[in-house]
């Protein structure tokens, strides 16, 4: 079998999985790696580099991390490597068409396309309640995750899993994709994806971990989307750690504490109800509910805010 010469394009975690399978195939040559630039990171502001950059340093590779892909130096730069395919995953930079036509370029996204084109498919399939989700082999285009699909890979999704279980499923199911689209390519024939049922997905930010407990299956959701970031917290600012779903039927008035015991609260939603098991208040640090609700008085009946 001829070796493949890869130029890998990709950021964290996700990313870093697919690579380390691209070398450990003894056919694959990475030829270099492109990943975002060192970021600052917690509270000190430690420049911390991306996960992918990590494991590319420890395999000596060539690595760029340019601020800025579509610049003419960093465009001039790549179009002097040859290579026989561009793998990227999660490198959150629009590739230019100059680099689109150096060589096929392909992309693994996180979703079942054309659904959740755009940043976030893994929190968007568990902020919608989905039973399954998968990963998507595609040519790249212009456009933003609309390419022709080469091939899908799925897989189940349970009804309480959280989005730090479905990241690690998904990156081992994308790092088997990749080697077979790249060994298969010859013999795929790529697929348009149907525009008229395709749907977007944006980046998260802090502010969409906020709870408004409405409905609870809705919140439920949202936990499992968010957490461990950014976490899912009360307007108070008051975060709710661990959490599971009571119940998703019963008309309630929000925020009422509707029973506790000896490890945890049922909080009210206005349709159905959360078993809360851990908080964390304002600048302090995580602690059992039954802590939180014993320090602030709160009792069954009273308002969790």
């Amino acid at each position: 079998m001829k070796t493949k010469k890869i130029i890998f394009m990709g950021t964290p975690d996700y990313a870093s999985e697919i690579l380390s399978a691209l070398l450990k195939d003894e056919n694959i040559e990475i030829a270099s790696i492109y990943t975002q630039p060192d970021k600052p990171v917690g509270r000190k502001k430690v420049m911390t580099p991306p996960d992918v950059k990590v494991l590319a340093l420890e395999h000596n590779l060539k690595i760029y991390q340019p601020t800025r892909l579509r610049d003419d130096e960093t465009v001039a730069e790549l179009l002097t490597q040859e290579c026989d395919m561009i793998i990227v995953a999660a490198y959150g930079q629009i590739l230019p068409k100059a680099i689109l036509d150096h060589a096929p370029c392909i992309n693994l996204h996180a979703s079942i396309l054309p659904q959740y084109r755009g940043a976030s498919p893994i929190q968007q399939s568990l902020l919608n309640g989905d039973i399954e989700t998968g990963v998507t082999a595609m040519m790249m285009d212009v456009g933003l995750d609309t390419g022709d699909i080469l091939k899908i890979s799925k897989l189940p999704i349970a009804d309480d899993e959280m989005v730090v279980s479905v990241f690690d499923r998904l990156s081992s199911l994308a790092a088997e994709l990749t080697l077979e689209v790249i060994h298969e390519f010859s013999a795929l024939s790529p697929v348009p994806q149907v525009d008229e049922a395709s749907s977007h997905c944006k980046k998260i930010t802090k502010a969409d971990g906020e709870l408004s407990l409405y409905s609870a299956q809705d919140e439920y959701n949202k936990y499992r989307a968010f957490t461990p970031w950014p976490g899912v917290y009360l307007e108070s600012g008051l975060k709710l750690k661990v959490m599971s779903l009571e119940e998703d039927e019963k008309v309630h008035q929000s925020h009422t504490i509707l029973s506790i015991d000896k490890e945890s609260a049922v909080i009210a939603c206005e349709q159905g109800s959360l078993r809360v098991s851990r908080v964390q208040p304002n600048s302090k640090k995580e602690m059992s509910i039954i802590d939180y609700l014993n320090g602030k008085r709160l009792n069954v009946h009273d308002q969790l805010s």
